[in-house]
């Protein structure tokens, strides 16, 4: 597992998903809950990104490959989670977020911007974990070998 290419893909999901945040909230569009289910679209890409270079390069094994996949969103997520925060800060802060609260599973009536950013983490979390076992699904096959123990101990990398 190379740091380097779960680092670079956690980046392009976010600047893939921080474009089109920018793009929805040009438009006016950024509280249709609709248009964010766009997101996941990102994540799928660069998660798959992941797996399929590991593949490539010959790392197997079914943990080694979706703890890649969990950490490649996780990146996405935090710098996402940060970025968004700091722009909801400039655009007004908490008066700005409230635009946001009643879309988001988590927000409710009227959550704190820290409150806003567990709510954020949460449903993202869960959608990475969701996509990455998913992905990891359809790439099981080719990248878990049967009969080999996958863990640093017995089977380096």
């Amino acid at each position: 597992m190379k740091a380097s290419r779960i680092i670079i893909n956690g980046i392009l999901i976010f600047i893939a998903i921080g474009v089109f945040f920018l793009i929805m909230e040009m438009a006016g569009l950024s509280d249709n809950i609709y248009l964010r289910l766009v997101n996941f679209v990102f994540v799928i890409y660069g998660i798959n990104r992941t797996i399929k270079s590991n593949f490539e390069n010959n790392i197997h094994g079914y943990f080694t490959n979706i703890g890649a996949a969990l950490l490649t969103g996780l990146i996405s997520l935090v710098l996402s989670i940060f970025s968004f925060m700091l722009y909801a800060e400039y655009k007004g802060g908490e008066a700005y977020l409230q635009n946001f609260a009643d879309t988001y599973i988590f927000g409710g009536s009227n959550p704190s911007p820290q409150q806003f950013s567990i709510g954020l983490f949460i449903e993202g979390l869960a959608g990475i974990v969701v996509t990455s076992f998913a992905l990891m699904q359809y790439w099981k096959d080719k990248v878990e070998k049967i009969n080999t123990v996958d863990d640093r101990a017995h089977n380096p990398h």
